[in-house]
């Protein structure tokens, strides 16, 4: 069946096959064939088969298994890893996986120190297995079972019983993991197992400050280019764990070794190295996102925190135009959210101080996103991709978000802001502005008027003065500048006298078919705001349209 299933062309023939060995897995024959199926002699699809049957068999059929034969099963697993430590490695694996759900099921009255017995029995001496084959497999072992029990079907009280003993458990683990790390010796192949192994185990909610030491350890790691990416998934997952924010002397401590890697931050965007400066942002917007609340709860190490919140604003403006040379900056973006939710939830002494502190971060905030919001140059932007063009729409979409909710920490003043640097763009003669300048700075002022009430502010009237002198060399400027009228029609409607200024501008555009949808969509706004002034413009509105 087996030979069938992998080896026959025929797709029926298959399918007959995979039914019947599904069947075979789950019944009581099960226990024998796994046995027979894992024989050295059989290739290692067949002995995958047998794997995959014992975990099956112990994972969903527990409950058959006398207790009196918990022990011969235990020791049969151990026999066969031990076996396998040298052979096939993703039989290995499952073999591992069947071992860790045994341990689950058993934990913690009929095996009480499972793990501590499982690195015991792996550092005994064995004289056929060689020492570095046997620490591979125990490494493979001790990380999946902890991913075992998240996937596991232990019923709910079960399974706060075994995290707990798991919990306690790791002080098992960590001293050998420290030491593999630490050893002059140990290879890369190793340290990559070990860092992968504390991943999985961090996931458990152990504290945070049990965890300090691997934590500095795998930040040593980031130096080593094939450690890297797993060193980061470690930190990340170390950091991100939820019960990490009552460790607020372990995060303060955190805060120098991600500050610590600055350099090499920059190093990787000068030298235009994506996957570096990726994981380091991945860390620092994983310290500050997760626990802004906490960091900035302890007041008199708020310059510290604030060197953070610059590392990040750093990653948000990182050089070159997502998502072609960079795809870093879009994971910013929430923690500017989340940190200015923190900061506004402050009683109001605290805010005080605090608003202070990043009113200046988050003006600098949006200067940084326009210009991230740019469009690349004509002939750059012609050879992306649809895809490419597709995934920086929808990252103006979230820049234009982030604009709008920022507004609520600088009010007024951010739109004054906006409208002092199109003013001094369009009537700076000496030195012409690009059109994507222009576009940005009116893209910012568009995503706050599509959704905040703007009727009060008293730069709207000069706004609607400018947009008239903005010469439209393109599409894209065009389309934002339709736009950003049809979010101002609600004041053209309290103002009528200035709709002559904008309303020809809209009817010029609808000849054109590439500004089909943002002039139809602006027309039609001012139609449905504006309908009581428009008898004056009503011939020529009809007039153009037909």
């Amino acid at each position: 069946a087996l030979h069938q299933l992998y080896y026959d062309p025929n797709i029926e023939n298959k399918n007959l096959a995979q039914k019947w060995l599904m069947q075979a897995q789950v019944s009581p024959q099960a226990w024998h064939f796994s046995w027979l199926l894992l024989h050295m002699d059989k290739v290692p699809e067949i002995q995958y088969f047998g794997a995959s049957a014992l975990h099956i068999k112990i994972s969903r059929y527990w409950n058959d298994i006398p207790a009196d034969q918990y022990e011969s099963l235990k020791s049969q697993l151990f026999t066969h890893i031990t076996r396998f430590a040298s052979g096939s490695k993703i039989v290995l694996t499952r073999l591992c996986v069947a071992l860790a759900s045994l341990a689950l099921s058993m934990m913690p009255d009929a095996w009480p120190c499972a793990v501590a017995d499982m690195v015991r029995m792996f550092q005994a001496e064995d004289s056929n297995v060689d020492g570095r084959a046997r620490c591979l497999a125990l490494l493979e072992l001790l990380t999946v079972l902890p991913e075992e029990f998240q996937t596991s079907r232990l019923p709910q009280y079960r399974k706060g019983q075994v995290r707990s003993v798991l919990a306690q458990e790791c002080g098992s683990v960590f001293p050998l993991l420290e030491q593999l790390l630490q050893q002059q010796d140990s290879p890369g192949f190793i340290k990559q197992k070990v860092l992968k192994c504390f991943s999985s185990w961090v996931q458990l909610e152990i504290p945070l400050m049990d965890c300090e030491n691997l934590i500095q350890a795998a930040f040593t790691s980031l130096q080593d280019p094939e450690l890297f990416d797993t060193a980061v998934e470690a930190v990340v997952n170390a950091i991100s764990q939820p019960d990490a924010q009552r460790y607020v002397n372990t995060l303060l401590k955190l805060i120098p070794p991600v500050l610590g890697l600055q350099e090499q931050l920059r190093q990787a965007v000068q030298s235009g190295d994506m996957e570096t400066s990726h994981g380091i942002c991945r860390i620092a917007v994983a310290l500050g996102e997760n626990h802004s609340r906490a960091l900035l709860d302890q007041v008199e190490h708020w310059q510290s925190f604030l060197a953070l919140v610059n590392m990040i604003m750093f990653c948000t403006g990182i050089p070159g135009h997502y998502p072609v040379n960079e795809t870093t900056s879009s994971l910013t973006l929430t923690f500017w959210y989340t940190l200015q939710d923190d900061i506004l939830s402050f009683e109001p002494d605290k805010q005080a101080v605090y608003q202070q502190v990043y009113r200046p971060v988050y003006f600098q905030l949006v200067d940084v996103l326009l210009h991230k919001a740019q469009f690349p140059s004509d002939e750059e932007y012609g050879f992306w991709s649809s895809d490419e063009k597709e995934q920086f729409r929808i990252y103006r979409v979230d820049i234009s978000d982030t604009l709008m909710y920022v507004y609520e920490m600088l009010g007024a003043e951010l739109l004054s802001s906006l409208y002092d640097k199109l003013g001094r763009l369009l009537t700076n003669t000496e030195q012409p502005s690009t059109w994507q300048h222009t576009e940005a700075l009116l893209y910012g002022f568009q995503s706050i008027a599509e959704t905040i009430d703007v009727n009060y502010s008293d730069v709207v009237p000069g706004l609607i003065g400018l947009i008239p002198r903005i010469s439209i060399s393109n599409v894209q400027l065009a389309d934002t500048v339709m736009f950003t009228i049809g979010s101002l029609s609600e004041w053209l409607a309290d103002h009528p006298v200035m709709i002559n200024n904008v309303l020809p501008l809209v009817l010029q555009a609808l000849g054109n078919p590439e500004l089909s949808i943002s002039s139809v969509s602006t027309l039609k706004k001012i139609c449905r705001e504006c309908k009581y002034d428009l008898p004056p413009y009503a011939a020529n509105i009809v007039a153009v349209s037909q």
